[in-house]
């Protein structure tokens, strides 16, 4: 193999900024495939003089591909001719055992269309021999940039798959946690659940996971949009009416309660329910039975209630405006489900599951280019979990390659949150609680800005906020964020 220039000496200096880079970031692994034994020194000497790559050689392909197995490469450059497994069949390997490997080809002059081959059967990108290090180096630098998107992405795969991931929810957030320990600890009760959150958090989510969880209802969910109906419709929708009861009661009609007998009913925006109606409904809560519109006899089932409000159920009975006695009947065990923006390490968690849900048939998920991730981490998400849904269908279906860019997502994202108050105060809770919380949401939103300066380095990080490193790492642990992805890929 030639090399059209020779290797640059680097200075002291230089040497010293590359041994500090080394100890920032940990070395991403090469593999050289190559039988021509000059060659494959000569490629491996270039690519050493780089701290932060660490490459190993060998001479054949069946070598190359039982090192692959063996251990993890970001990258592994290979000759398409060799003895005992060509480059072209190395590839095919790769392909079919989905080893987490970029294939780099190298090629003489005359065999170009095999190169284009080789790209076909999934290899990233060739170079013609004699090799031009400059062209090398860019090639090298721009699959190393994909590779680690594309480990991101298998490893946010993974971590949906394990300890973030219950029942369909999914979340690495503290508050979030401990709302799927709630969720396990209710699910084998009778008990009436209350769900209060904002518009797109989850709150149906969250209903089906306590449902799914539970090991003795056999019914049904069945699920009921309390504000969608009018008050004459919505009687008949949850209690079922006779034959004759209205005019257009042509024959029994079982309501949703009856529907979900065993099972669970989910009443989605309860607080818009209409006064009279809310009398009924505290009878059902109380009793377990019901007459159907129209009917005489009594109805009697089993099932547990899971009432959702996007409203502050207990300021409205203060404003007169629900029933004090329904609240308490529905208030057994509530659950406030965090807005989006006060649990920003799920957003690279949901927007990888969405761009999965949204893939195209056939075709691999699309992964999220930086820009892109970074404009979605500092959206503030009015629409919370919805929105971010939503965003990630638009990109996926506008995206023109493998990645989401800047430019398919919704044009609002780049436009700035509207000014806010700093922080919400709530008059329902005493102010030692609200100052606890309030000091606990800015310490982890200075940790995570100091993070990101320092691209997770905790000795930095400690000394910009003026706390011993023992201390920041205490906090860290505390708040279960994960430096890591802080850190420069």
């Amino acid at each position: 193999m030639e090399l059209t220039v020779a290797n640059p000496v680097q200075t002291p200096q230089a040497q010293t900024t590359n041994h500090r880079a080394a100890k920032a970031a940990p070395a991403r692994r090469i593999l050289i495939a190559e039988d021509n034994e000059s060659a494959r020194q000569q490629l491996q000497q270039l690519l050493a003089t780089d701290s932060q790559l660490q490459v190993d050689t060998v001479g054949n392909g069946t070598d190359a591909l039982q090192k692959l197995k063996d251990a993890s490469y970001s990258v592994i450059i290979t000759d398409l001719r060799m003895p005992r497994l060509d480059g072209m069949e190395l590839i095919k390997q790769v392909q079919q055992r989905g080893l987490p490997v970029t294939v780099i080809v190298t090629t003489g002059h005359g065999s170009i269309d095999e190169a284009v081959q080789a790209i076909r059967s999934g290899a990233y990108d060739f170079l013609t021999k004699p090799i031009d290090v400059d062209h090398l180096k860019l090639v090298l630098q721009r699959a190393l940039h994909e590779r680690a998107l594309q480990d991101e992405v298998i490893q946010l795969r993974a971590q949906l798959q394990s300890r973030h991931s219950f029942n369909n929810i999914i979340s690495k957030n503290p508050r979030m946690h401990a709302i799927f320990e709630l969720i396990g600890n209710v699910a084998d009760t009778s008990s009436t659940v209350l769900i209060e959150g904002e518009t797109g958090t989850g709150k149906e989510q969250v209903a089906r996971a306590i449902h799914q969880a539970s090991t003795h209802r056999t019914g049904p969910l069945v699920a009921v949009n309390c504000a969608a109906l009018p008050e004459n419709l919505l009687e008949s929708e949850l209690f079922g009416h006779e034959k004759g009861a209205f005019t257009s009661a042509v024959g029994q009609r079982r309501g949703r309660f009856e529907l979900a007998n065993g099972g669970t009913i989910f009443l989605d925006e309860v607080g818009d329910v209409p006064a009279p109606m809310q009398a009924k409904l505290l009878r059902v809560l109380q009793e377990r039975r019901f007459e159907r519109v129209g009917g005489m006899d009594s109805v009697e089932v089993d099932v547990r209630v899971i009432a959702a409000t996007n409203r502050s159920l207990q300021q409205m009975v203060k404003q007169g405006k629900f029933r004090e006695d329904l609240y308490y009947r529905l208030n057994v065990v509530k659950i406030d489900l965090p807005p989006l923006r006060e649990r920003p390490e799920d957003v690279p968690l949901l927007a990888a599951h969405f761009a999965e849900k949204y893939a195209r048939t056939g075709e691999k998920a699309k992964q999220i280019a930086p820009e892109a991730m970074e404009m979605l981490l500092n959206h503030h998400w009015p629409g919370n979990i919805r929105q971010l849904e939503n965003a990630i269908e638009r990109a996926t279906v506008t995206s023109r390659d493998q990645f989401i860019r800047v430019e398919n997502l919704p044009p609002e994202l780049a436009q700035p949150p509207a000014a806010k108050q700093p922080f919400h105060i709530d008059l329902e809770r005493t102010l030692p609680e609200v100052l606890k919380d309030a000091i606990a949401s800015i310490e982890q939103q200075y940790i995570r800005k100091a993070l990101k300066k320092t691209r997770g380095n905790v000795g930095r990080c400690a000394k910009i906020s003026g706390l011993s490193r023992r201390s920041m790492t205490t906090k860290i642990g505390e708040y279960k964020i994960d430096k890591d992805t802080f850190k420069e890929t």
